[in-house]
């Protein structure tokens, strides 16, 4: 160990000398490249429709997300306790150490603001805020025991989308894409509206993660061109154009057969989408031929963005081969006058809701397509009032018990599953965890969600982490 080493010996006469490494590096990067570029060449197109781990109940999703967190107390699960002990402090042996944002932990009960009926064969129960839901209560699935572990709105909407409280991961759409490709040239596979305010998590709820951009969802606009620059400038004719992507797609192909980075490929398909959406976009925003009697089902004025239009859009998309379609409704978040922001949510989203179902059903593609309904947790049973902030009856976030509905695409219709204890705060039979959720939409694409995995970061990856079960009971 008292040897005297100089800089020479250990970078040239050692055996496992720098420059060795150095030289296997080169060597082990020229030999590489080559193959690594004609097997991207030769691969086929990353979207190309693939088979699934088993025979699947659903081909595509729309996925309604209620932004903001509704109140399940106002909409699907009635607690006529809580009326009875309104304005008393909630038991601290409830409440057992859980903390909250906005109130404290003795607030004071808040009872339901509506009246609940029974509605359809099935009995569903459901607030007289959603009597356009009730008129098809015999088509959808009420999980009333679902949970969460992010009490925050951007932890939680991304939570819900991608498995992971932090933007970085997959989304269920990117996972969706990943799994099954796409059915259609002419669209994006996997679509993002919008109709309210800013979305809390953002981009990342429908981003690609670590997974090729090609999967990331396409947010189209609620008015205008859908997407910016789809049309063409002024004195660009259609020519032109077809021959200035040629020109930009032969040099990203050279650097593609040089690089091998998917990234590249995602870009050529990209420029290429772009060309096809210039004739396809238009024609699908167009609701001109769309009866009168679909626009009255859904409340839609064509002219309008709305939540109306955007449900009748994804339809339309559906029907064109897109897979998933997710429209994020913002506005529930109910700090205050929980009565009336949830008047003026169902008012906008409960006939485009139902109608959205009646219209699958009625062209058949109901059946093989999954409809999904809810926000990225619940509110407090307890009241919110602060007057500092200008709110009153209101409810604070509530993450350990909420609401959602499903239909379609092999989910048991008319079936009201799991419960909550009777003032609504803890789940009491079969809850449902965010990762079972998605492991249960999975299964319905026909996959095995312990086996739809990506390797990153030196281990494989999935939408449930290591977490999540079938909740086989809604299954139909």
């Amino acid at each position: 160990m008292n040897l005297p080493l100089t800089r020479r010996h250990f970078l040239h006469d050692c055996g496992i000398g720098v420059g060795k490494i150095a030289l296997a590096g080169l060597l082990t990067d020229a030999f590489r490249r080559p193959s690594f570029a004609a097997s991207a060449s030769s691969r086929t197109h990353p979207l190309t429709p693939k088979p699934a781990h088993f025979r699947a109940t659903a081909k595509r999703v729309i996925h309604l997300f209620m932004a903001g967190a509704p109140s399940q107390l106002e909409l699907f699960d009635n607690k006529p306790k809580l009326t009875e002990l309104e304005g008393k402090p909630i038991p601290p042996s409830v409440i057992g150490g859980q903390r909250y944002a906005f109130i404290r932990p003795d607030a004071a009960v808040l009872g339901p603001r509506y009246k609940f009926a029974k509605h359809g064969k099935s009995g569903a129960e459901l607030s007289e805020m959603l009597p356009h839901l009730a008129k098809v209560a015999d088509d959808i699935c009420v999980v009333r025991s679902v949970r969460t572990d992010q009490f925050n709105h951007a932890p939680a909407q991304i939570f819900l989308n991608t498995g992971f409280s932090q933007p970085g991961r997959p989304s269920l759409g990117s996972w969706v894409l990943y799994g099954l490709g796409s059915e259609t040239q002419d669209l994006p596979a996997f679509v993002v509206m919008s109709t309210g305010g800013g979305i809390s998590g953002g981009s990342a709820n429908w981003a690609s993660g670590f997974l090729p951009s090609l999967y990331t969802g396409v947010r189209f606009r609620n008015q205008g061109d859908p997407i910016l620059n789809v049309s063409s400038p002024p004195g660009i004719d259609a020519r032109l154009q077809r021959d200035s992507l040629d020109l930009v797609r032969d040099l990203n192909q050279q650097r593609l057969a040089l690089e091998g980075d998917p990234e590249i490929a995602t870009r050529i398909a990209a420029y290429e989408m772009a060309f096809r959406l210039q004739t396809t976009a238009p024609e699908l925003m167009d609701l001109k031929s769309e009866s009168k009697a679909t626009l009255d089902l859904y409340g839609c004025d064509p002219a309008k963005p709305s939540f109306a239009r955007a449900c009748l859009l994804a339809r339309r998309m559906i029907e064109r081969g897109v897979r998933f379609v997710n429209i994020y409704h913002e506005g529930w978040d109910a700090h205050g006058d929980v009565a009336g922001n949830v008047k003026n949510n169902c008012g906008k989203t409960d006939q485009a809701s139902a109608a959205l179902l009646t219209d699958l059903k009625q062209r058949g593609l109901l059946d093989d397509t999954l409809v999904i309904w809810g926000g990225e947790f619940g509110r407090t049973p307890m009241v919110e009032t602060n007057p500092a902030l200008g709110r009153s009856n209101g409810r604070d976030h509530h993450p350990q018990a909420f609401s959602m509905w499903l239909a379609g695409g092999g989910i048991k219709p008319g079936l009201t599953y799991g419960a909550t204890d009777e003032l609504g705060f803890h789940v009491l039979e079969n809850p449902v965890h965010v990762h079972d959720l998605q492991a249960t939409l999975l299964h319905c694409l026909g996959f095995d969600h312990e086996k739809l995995t990506h390797h990153h970061a030196g281990r494989d990856f999935r939408l449930t982490d290591v977490h999540g079960h079938v909740v086989r009971e809604i299954l139909a």
